[in-house]
């Protein structure tokens, strides 16, 4: 299995909202859920899974390892519950969700990773990757793993932060990019460029912000607690960009990011 193109990301959903969530996108079609220890959520996700019917082994279901628990018996162990939470015995892919703040401090690459890919051996996982990694660290991180290892690198990408260096090292090295907060919160699908495109095409502005994101070859893992934009957004994969459209997005990158946490967001390139 590779990382699927289309997922449901569930960053900020809670209790019975992210159930509803989790429950109506694989109903509309859905086959990809992401969540993070950090979220709160795994129960709810794994709850939502086990009572949709749906076959686990049609499900591609990530996690996120937080910062807190890169020691490497820490890492298993945290893996371990969050498949408990999830009511399953593995998941598709595990994440670094960012990296270690102060790694010659606090637990370093060296030890996290190699953790990581021995919770893949051990059949927690089948797949293993990286979040919110710089070019710096993502080279580290293929010095110690080797890139085939590497499934993903999971960032921050919307037209108003089209990270163009990373993606182009990242594509270079043949790691799959997984786009987050591909709406950027909802700010992206008010802008009149992108209004402007969506018309011409009678679609969306969420659905053109996706087809963007999907068109460049990126996964990408949208949330939504209403049953119907959970459709629409899943309709973006066909949805085709004219090479006019894709300039005109092209100019509306200002870095303008989002994720950012003080005391743990990497020098970004």
């Amino acid at each position: 299995m590779t990382v699927p193109a289309f997922g449901l990301g569930t960053f900020r959903l809670k209790d019975q909202t992210v159930i509803d969530s989790v429950r109506n996108a694989l109903d509309v079609g859905y086959r990809a859920i992401d969540t993070a220890q950090i979220y709160g959520n795994e129960a709810e996700v794994g709850q939502a899974i086990a009572e949709s019917g749906v076959p686990r082994d049609e499900i591609y279901l990530t996690t996120k390892v937080w910062i807190t628990e890169f020691k490497r018996d820490a890492l298993l162990a945290s893996l371990r519950t969050s498949l408990e939470k999830l009511r399953t015995d593995h998941v598709d892919l595990a994440l670094i969700h960012w990296p270690s703040p102060n790694d010659k401090v606090d637990t370093p690459m060296e030890e996290y990773l190699p953790a990581l890919a021995d919770a893949k051996a051990q059949g927690l996982t089948r797949e293993i990757g990286i979040s919110n990694f710089t070019i710096a660290q993502t080279r580290k991180a293929i010095e110690i793993l080797g890139a085939d290892a590497i499934a993903t690198n999971q960032i921050e990408i919307h037209p108003y932060l089209q990270n163009r260096l990373l993606v182009k090292f990242l594509q270079d090295n043949g790691i799959r990019v997984t786009a987050y907060m591909s709406l950027a919160y909802g700010e992206v699908i008010k802008d009149p460029v992108i209004q402007a495109i969506a018309g011409r095409h009678q679609a969306s502005p969420a659905q053109i912000a996706l087809a963007w994101a999907l068109q460049q070859d990126y996964a990408v893992i949208p949330s939504s607690t209403k049953r119907e934009n959970l459709a629409s957004n899943l309709e973006a994969a066909a949805i085709r960009l004219t090479e006019d459209d894709m300039a005109q997005i092209a100019k509306l990158d200002r870095g303008h990011r989002l994720a950012n946490p003080e005391g743990i967001a990497p020098a970004w390139d």
